[in-house]
């Protein structure tokens, strides 16, 4: 018996538990969820390792955490937000787990059903500052 093929929402949702589980692990370690604060004040590496199972690895404005088979890379949003995702990351995400996301490993598919969930309202911009989206969670009356 096969599988139901993931949509773009279960995407960004495993994308989004991954950098989640990864920001639990710094914040166990050094205090804080968002390390770039310590890495340009000099007080930690740019790489180095979390726990004997995960290490990180910082780059512009976001992080790569490495977990024994997998990765996740993300950016930080303003006010050091971590539940942000572009294309980009997703994309990333997905072609690392082609099989589970293979329909996601064709940017173009991820694009179209990227821009399509904007236009839904089911994503939206996180801020006017960030090229971050995040997910809108239907309103609890």
């Amino acid at each position: 018996m096969s599988r139901p093929e993931k949509n773009l929402e279960d995407l960004i949702t495993d994308f989004l538990s991954k950098v989640d589980r990864g920001t639990k692990l710094l914040e166990a370690k050094f205090g804080t969820r968002n390390i770039l604060r310590l890495w340009r004040s000099n007080l930690i590496q740019r790489c180095g390792i979390i726990t004997d199972e995960a290490h990180y690895e910082l780059h512009g404005v976001g992080c790569a955490i490495h977990f024994p088979t997998e990765s996740v890379d993300f950016d930080y949003g303003s006010n050091s937000r971590t539940d942000g995702f572009d294309i980009w990351r997703l994309y990333m995400y997905a072609d690392d787990r082609p099989m589970v996301y293979k329909k996601y490993c064709d940017k173009k598919t991820l694009e179209k059903e990227f821009w399509e969930y904007v236009s839904a309202q089911k994503i939206e911009k996180m801020s006017a500052e960030d090229n971050l989206y995040i997910l809108v969670r239907p309103k609890i009356k």
